[in-house]
């Protein structure tokens, strides 16, 4: 398993939650970042000759996103106790739905079409500013068949790039350099990674 950088001290990461509390995004990468040691730590126990380890490092890093978000520095306790509990729950709640097999879009390449024959591209899901309630209760459809293909169709590890590249289920967009960092890889691997979900996105469509 690949070597992540050294955690904070407990002064260093006061000093990061608080410049995150106050809104910046910078500090919370690095959060993230120097915690992935603890991913790594719990993923290994989960490991098995079925379980791939990009996979479950992947998903352990989806917990530990949640972990640092949801995080309450007023709380008598260090944000990796916290973060082992939702890396933890994060990976048993993916082990539990593995039973369902899995297979595997550029944003702007067709995935399916509307009732009128057109052409349905994922930035249109995206970025699209519904005006009216048929607009938007089309545009809700659209988003939870998305969102429904994404978990059924890719892979954990295409799953968590997708999300962070595209700021998908509400989270921050972050660039394919910034999701290289955090997940200890390189930013043309990130780029291959992505090519491939979008490719098994639309095939699925």
């Amino acid at each position: 398993m690949k070597s992540f950088p050294q955690p904070l001290n407990a002064a260093k990461e006061q000093y990061y939650l608080q410049r995150f509390a106050e809104g910046d995004t910078e500090a919370k990468h690095i959060l993230i970042e120097r915690n992935m040691r603890l991913v790594a730590h719990i993923v290994r126990k989960y490991q098995s000759a079925d379980e791939e380890t990009e996979d479950l490092l992947s998903i352990g890093t989806i917990g530990l996103i949640k972990a640092v978000v949801t995080f309450n520095p007023d709380k008598a306790v260090r944000l990796g106790t916290y973060a082992a509990r939702c890396i933890e729950n994060e990976v048993l709640m993916y082990l539990r739905s593995r039973r369902k097999s899995s297979r595997d879009i550029s944003l702007y390449e067709p995935i399916g079409t509307d009732r009128e024959g057109n052409e349905i591209q994922l930035f249109d899901i995206i970025e699209s500013d519904a005006d009216d309630a048929h607009e938007r209760a089309v545009l809700k459809d659209d988003v939870r068949l998305l969102y429904s293909r994404i978990e059924s169709v890719l892979s954990p590890r295409e799953q968590l790039v997708l999300k962070m590249r595209y700021g998908l289920y509400n989270e921050d967009e972050y660039t394919q350099r910034e999701i290289a960092r955090v997940l200890g890889i390189s930013r043309s691997y990130v780029s291959r990674i992505e090519k491939s979900a979008i490719e098994k996105l639309r095939d699925s469509f």
